[in-house]
């Protein structure tokens, strides 16, 4: 039987979407959840690669199996990037996505501009975003890393949409598909989102290895 794959995460919308992704592979995952008792891994680095590298290898080196870690997480181009690498955390340590999503309204509600006509329900398109992810497959026999990003672009609204996705979903408005990412199927995110591009590219990676 094909070994699961360690998802270097305890983030369970993260872990819904790697399910979803490689059951169509025939391959099933694990995360950090089924092992309560390894501690949580401190993400210091600064760039989004640097923290999928640091997650992928403590979870490796200690379970000595390959693992998937990826670092994901929203560019505001109003807010000069921000919430950037600190965007699961961005209202503070143990934030829930309603803190986040309430402190990037009040942080571009500060800024009182528009980046696009209004909607036809009169939602206001507070300025342009790119959610990006930075996948590492990390190898602990070899000490090798496996490196792929995905980034998809949009905007942000001023109130949220949609009851599915996780994050910042609700708030992230994809002009070419006149919906929030959080008002997209399973399927439809996974084929447009910054996760699903950055698999997409692993598995090719991965196929010509």
């Amino acid at each position: 039987m094909t070994q699961p794959i360690l998802i270097a995460t305890k983030n369970q919308g993260k872990v819904k979407e790697f399910a979803h992704a490689f059951e169509k592979l025939g391959r099933t995952v694990v995360s950090l959840n089924d092992f309560p008792t390894f501690p949580d891994i401190v993400e210091d680095g600064d760039t989004f690669s640097a923290n999928a590298r640091i997650k992928a290898k403590a979870a490796g080196d200690a379970f000595q199996v390959t693992v998937l870690a990826d670092d994901s997480g929203l560019r505001v181009a109003s807010l000069d990037g921000a919430p950037g690498v600190y965007s699961a955390r961005y209202a503070g340590e143990g934030a829930a996505d309603a803190d986040n999503n309430a402190k990037l309204l009040h942080e571009l509600g500060k800024l009182n501009v528009d980046a696009a006509e209004p909607l036809a329900d009169g939602t206001r398109l507070l300025s342009k975003a790119q959610f990006v992810c930075v996948l590492a497959l990390y190898d602990p026999a070899t000490g090798e890393f496996i490196e792929t990003e995905g980034t998809v672009d949009g905007f942000i609204a001023d109130r949220p949409r949609g009851e599915g996705g996780f994050g910042y979903d609700p708030l992230f408005w994809l002009p070419q598909l006149g919906r929030s990412m959080a008002e997209l199927s399973k399927e439809e995110k996974q084929a447009i989102s910054h996760r699903g591009n950055a698999l997409a590219k692993l598995i090719e990676k991965l196929e010509v290895k």
